[in-house]
């Protein structure tokens, strides 16, 4: 028995869209599935402009790209968070500036974003991690009060809200991801959304080689080949058309472990009331009181045919930036050794739900017995 902690779930027009992409030819990057895809998705969003690229990595540069970030500057971002927020940054020879995790919703610190702004600060990065909403209102007035861009990375929270309005509409610009652990997945792709029609604009002038509008031969800026396929564009229409019936599933997972896993020695993920929560990767948090390490559960369950996965490392810790960063993120460092990311797949059922609850706590009891 194998529970994969995330699977794609292609149970609706993916096949019908992506052969009508073969029968016709069209499979790279021109057709119509690409606009379909992109007018869809920033209506789903509420944005009034999203364009595709090749994955939410790119969606980053991109982003920084589109905003001049460059030599010198800073950006604000989380420690725990997977490393393309901090790389794509790096890519810009600019700064990431990290800031600790909230223990509760494991998201930045909102209380500690602005001691970290300085003169050279250009933008804050936000990133609902694992599906719930940063606290978006007290990092609004922040860039209103310096001045400053507000990036969101939306790649886990598609379909999330705050106060209402979805993740990844209200920045000033935000970034996707589609990997195929996504909520909604073309394979690999990205996608970025902006009411400014300037910076759409740039955007789709960089990621396409730096081609002139005008003139397709014509390159008068530094450009990437940084675009979605249309067959890619077709998978994710059709992976759209179903993004209400994923997230409502991810919402019944998250019920179901909570309720079922209500034990002492487990902290659960939380949803404020600001927040509705997409719950893009279900996770829990061994607390100090109970007598296994994160290490220790993940190996047991694998044994029994249950794949997890550990909460990010922080990103202060990695090699890249441990060599310059001395500063310690006390909480973002205890919750990527406590934290489990517990099997989310739309397609997991309630039979595989009990048996991921049942080893757990069997786990959680058989050490107990130790002491």
């Amino acid at each position: 028995m194998k529970i994969p902690v995330s699977e794609p779930d292609l149970c609706g027009n993916e096949k019908k869209y992506v052969m009508d992409c073969l029968e016709a030819g069209w499979v790279s990057s021109a057709g119509s599935y690409v606009s379909k895809f992109e007018k869809k998705f920033a209506e789903y969003i509420n944005s009034k402009y999203a364009t595709t690229c090749s994955n939410g990595t790119t969606a980053l540069h991109l982003t920084l790209l589109a905003l001049d970030i460059k030599n010198k500057d800073e950006v604000v971002l989380p420690t725990l968070t997977f490393v393309s927020s901090a790389n794509s940054i790096l890519y810009n020879n600019a700064m990431p500036v990290f800031v600790d995790s909230e223990i509760d919703t494991w998201n930045m610190d909102v209380k500690k974003i602005e001691d970290k702004i300085t003169d050279k600060t250009k933008a804050i990065m936000v990133v609902h991690l694992y599906g719930h909403p940063v606290d978006m209102d007290p990092v609004l007035e922040l860039c209103k009060k310096y001045d400053l861009y507000l990036i969101e990375d939306t790649a886990e929270a598609l379909g999330s809200e705050y106060k209402k309005r979805k993740t990844g509409s209200i920045g000033d610009i935000s970034s996707f991801s589609f990997y195929g652990n996504k909520t909604i997945t073309t394979g690999e792709g990205g996608m970025i959304t902006t009411d400014d029609k300037e910076l759409i604009e740039k955007i789709n002038i960089i990621k396409n080689q730096g081609k002139s509008p005008a003139d397709r031969y014509w390159h008068d800026t530094v450009g990437y080949n940084y675009r979605l396929t249309n067959l890619q564009s077709a998978l994710g229409l059709a992976q759209l058309e179903n993004i209400d019936k994923f997230v409502n599933k991810k919402r019944e997972i998250a019920k179901y472990y909570r309720d079922n896993l209500e034990i002492k020695g487990i902290a659960h993920a939380v949803e404020k009331d600001y927040a509705f929560n997409s719950y893009w990767m279900y996770s829990i948090v061994l607390k100090n009181n109970i007598n296994i390490k994160q290490d220790e559960m993940m190996k047991h369950l694998e044994r029994q045919g249950v794949e997890t996965r550990g909460f990010f490392h922080p990103m202060h810790t990695l090699p890249i930036y441990s060599s310059y960063y001395k500063e310690k993120f006390p909480i973002a460092e205890k919750l990527a050794k406590s934290g489990i990311n517990l099997p989310s797949s739309t397609k997991i059922t309630d039979d595989q739900l009990d048996y991921v609850c049942d080893k757990i706590k069997y786990i959680i009891k058989k050490e107990e017995w130790k002491k």
